[in-house]
């Protein structure tokens, strides 16, 4: 079967490689010439004619879990090593001010969250009693909660403080839902809370990228497809006789681009109301703040929480040491050569709505002094001057994951074209396991269609 993708993301390039697998003939086309979509490395621009990084950025900081188990077996099929690419640490949520901590000790499940709970740093005697009665209440009721709810709506119901959802929930929230409690959906959240800390010990594992998100595995994806870097398709029409894309026809197409590209591709063609309905899905910006610091500093941990005070500018939620996780890696990672005489470090911003219009130098400005201010809170040397900066927003990074969004399923109306995307309906919010997951559902459908009967085996 002649297959399509329209899209290199991950959603896109984990079809790709199913397709393959199956012995369909797959071309992959990409607008621009680096493959992970939104989760890529990206060329960063010079400072004073020369760069001021170590190595590759990219387009927004991604962590992963161990629960992300369709993620981790595809790059074992693609020959990618896990346990090389990814530094591997039990759960730990400390903040960088000194003022919370949770960690999951080396326990069964679910001794490991209980545990973690009622020894979490900041939190009361009864905030952590309370968010103990939350876990077990949403086990209880199989992981469901009442239609329509909110995060918000939630937490009220089952009687959370206020400092548990501050400290605990609502950071969680922001991180994997890219939505606002008061807005955020609870079902997905329950689906995320079920498969981290409802789940196995191994779950609850952080994944810290010691390579950019491109050389994870979607660079070796990409080298075993024949790829179209450049190429911006203008349209996607279905039809009786197939799929055509820019006038070329295939038996068989997946789309895996944003839902508002993929409303464009629709747009003039049969699917028109596809593409009106994917137009309308809501989305949430992210923010990647990327510092170059003129002398070496070290977190003590890769990856901290900051607490906001958005009334002062200060909207980081979270700072990675990327020079430690560089110097984890050894040669060949991130430029091959740790950072020397300098450090490199991430803040992310998630539902970044208030800096997606804000000037850059004033959000830049906050959020080094946010930083400046936890780390003295907590005792540290002080941070070292900032040689140089990049401030990425990416105002479309994830749908908004408020309750009763219609996601569409990877199936369409017409026999052979699939959607692929963390948008689609894979009961996760916008993560990169949801992509993974949405990629390998839409090369299923693809897979059952009356034209795979002629694949040479």
């Amino acid at each position: 079967m002649k297959a399509a993708v329209v899209g290199a993301g991950w959603a896109g390039l984990a079809a790709a490689t199913a397709m393959r697998e199956a012995g369909c003939d797959v071309t992959v086309y990409e607008s621009g010439h680096t493959p992970g979509g939104r989760a890529r490395r990206v060329p960063h621009p010079p400072h004073e004619g020369a760069a001021i990084f170590d190595g590759p950025l990219d387009n927004g900081q991604h962590i992963l879990l161990g629960a992300y188990t369709d993620t981790l077996a595809l790059m074992r099929r693609l020959g990618r090593d896990p346990d090389t690419l990814f530094l591997r640490l039990p759960l730990c949520l400390a903040s960088l001010d000194g003022g919370f901590r949770l960690a999951a000790p080396r326990l069964p499940a679910p001794w490991h969250a209980a545990v973690a709970l009622l020894r979490a740093r900041g939190l009361s005697w009864g905030d952590r009693l309370a968010s103990l009665r939350l876990m077990r209440a949403l086990r209880a009721a199989g992981w469901r909660v009442t239609p329509g709810e909110t995060v918000g709506g939630l937490m009220r119901r089952h009687g959370q403080p206020r400092g548990a959802v501050r400290l605990l929930w609502e950071p969680l929230c922001l991180a994997a839902l890219n939505t606002p409690v008061s807005q955020a959906c609870a079902q997905l959240y329950a689906h995320v809370l079920r498969d981290s800390l409802g789940g196995p010990r191994a779950a609850t594992d952080l994944l810290l990228p010691r390579v950019d998100l491109s050389a994870l595995w979607p660079d070796a994806a990409a080298d075993r497809c024949r790829m179209r870097y450049g190429h911006s398709v203008r349209a996607v029409t279905p039809g009786a006789g197939g799929i055509d894309i820019d006038g070329e026809r295939y038996d068989a197409a997946v789309v895996a681009v944003p839902p508002h590209s993929a409303a464009r591709l629709f747009a003039g063609g049969p699917a028109r109301e596809l593409a009106i309905g994917l137009d309308a899905l809501p989305h949430a910006p992210i923010a990647t703040l990327n510092l170059k610091l003129d002398a070496p500093w070290r977190l003590p941990h890769p990856m901290m929480m900051l607490a906001d005070a958005p009334a002062r500018g200060h909207h980081g939620q979270w700072i990675f040491d990327r020079t430690a996780l560089s110097g984890q890696a050894g040669a060949g990672v991130r430029g091959g050569v740790p950072a020397q005489g300098g450090a490199d470090i991430t803040i992310v911003v998630s539902a970044a709505m208030a800096l997606a219009g804000q000037d850059r130098k004033v959000a830049t400005d906050a959020l080094v002094d946010q930083v400046r201010e936890h780390a003295g809170r907590a005792g540290l040397p002080p941070m070292p001057a900032v040689a140089g900066s990049a401030l990425l927003i990416d105002r479309r990074a994830t749908f908004l994951a408020v309750p009763g969004l219609r996601r569409p399923a990877p199936r369409t109306p017409w026999p052979g074209l699939a959607l692929a995307g963390d948008w689609t309906d894979t009961g996760y919010p916008g993560v990169l396991e949801g992509a993974i997951r949405s990629g390998l559902a839409a090369a299923a459908v693809i897979l059952e269609h009356p034209r795979r009967r002629g694949v040479a085996r």
